[in-house]
């Protein structure tokens, strides 16, 4: 019988192999490659719910096998993949998640080394019940919000590995105007898996400078 922990090590097995093949579709077919990469995430975090150790295992696998999302710019559309927390927390957080998500993507501009989140209009008010002085903007029908810039660096938790870092805290504007309560405390990480699929992680800065894992998530860029 497997051990918990020989289940995890094959779930990340069969994830790095699941995408050493997919990338070998992108030449060949690279929406399809995209479709699959992103269908594997979204697979692998529907099960950290029932199968959190192998689910997780295969995600940070993921994560790991990612080189970091320099080339992304423009609009990206974002799903939150899973928390991960505590059983107990993730599952409290999906439930409510499920019934109301808000947050739809993020934009990039490549160029300035900066990029804000993309909200549903429905957030605005909700949102200033824990920021009442802060003012999210009207854009195509949604809103923008939490300015952030990006650097690529090695990963909090992996730094023999390089991500590209999305900072909600950096000096100067726009990002320091974000509000101190929750936002200037996460630390987002990203890393591009296939062209146009792009695996994050969102981490919480610690009163001691810790960071722990919240959370994944993923953006995609191609438009589908």
């Amino acid at each position: 019988m497997s051990t918990p922990r020989g289940d995890a090590a094959s779930g990340a097995h069969t994830a790095g192999t699941r995408l050493t093949l997919i990338r070998e579709l992108v030449e060949r077919d690279p929406t399809a490659a995209a479709d699959q990469a992103w269908a594997m995430i979204v697979e692998a975090g529907s099960r950290v719910s029932g199968d959190r150790e192998r689910a997780t295992a295969e995600l940070a696998s993921l994560f790991a096998a990612g080189s970091p999302s320099t080339g992304i710019s423009g609009s990206t559309r974002g799903i939150l993949v899973s928390f991960t927390v505590h059983p107990l927390v993730d599952r409290f957080f999906a439930t409510v998640t499920t019934a109301w998500m808000p947050w739809v993507g993020k934009r990039f501009d490549a160029e300035r080394k900066a990029g804000d989140n993309l909200l549903a209009r429905s957030a605005r008010w909700p949102s200033r019940i824990p920021w009442p002085r802060y003012r999210m903007r009207e854009v195509d029908g949604r809103l923008a919000a939490f300015d952030f810039t990006t650097r690529v660096e090695p990963g909090a938790l992996q730094p023999h590995r390089d991500v590209l870092v999305i900072d909600y805290a950096a000096a100067g504007r726009p990002a320091a105007e974000n509000p101190k309560l929750i936002i200037q405390s996460i630390r987002d990480e990203l890393v591009e898996l296939v062209p146009g699929v792009h695996l994050g992680r969102m981490l919480w800065r610690t009163r001691n400078g810790g960071l722990h894992l919240l959370a994944y998530f993923a953006l995609r860029t191609d438009g589908r």
